[in-house]
């Protein structure tokens, strides 16, 4: 009979130990990770009023200013401040600049009066309009 007790000691000691186990990972609290919603800002802007100059940046993927009016005659130069090349290139053809890397400068004479369109070849989303007056 001291056998008996001696196993039913142990397995009741087991059964403690498992219930201990199964209460003690039902009871504590563990961290619960949140993370905050990803918030996206858009801003609405009207198109820019035509610039007078002669100077046009290329910086974050867009000519600045993006409409630039000039007097026939004038040479306009265009500058890459992206860390990216670029291009600028007429949409009717009469201009075409190599790539410019950062630093960069290509400049045109406008000798006519018109709307020159014109875009960056390798990004062609990058757009911008040259009005020369007569």
């Amino acid at each position: 009979m001291g056998m008996e007790i001696a196993m039913l000691r142990r397995r009741m000691a087991a059964a403690l130990a498992v219930g201990a186990l199964l209460v003690s990972g039902c009871s504590q609290s563990r961290p619960v990770a949140t993370s905050a919603a990803p918030t996206t800002q858009v801003s609405v802007t009207a198109p820019a009023a035509p610039v007078r100059g002669d100077q046009v940046t290329i910086d974050g993927f867009a000519f600045a200013p993006t409409t630039l009016t000039v007097s026939a005659g004038t040479t306009v130069t265009w500058t890459n401040r992206d860390e990216e090349p670029h291009t600028v290139a007429a949409s009717d053809g009469s201009f075409h600049s190599p790539g410019m890397g950062t630093g960069a400068t290509f400049t045109h004479t406008f000798s006519t009066a018109g709307t020159f369109d014109y875009v960056c070849s390798i990004h062609p989303m990058m757009r911008g309009t040259v009005v020369v007056t007569g």
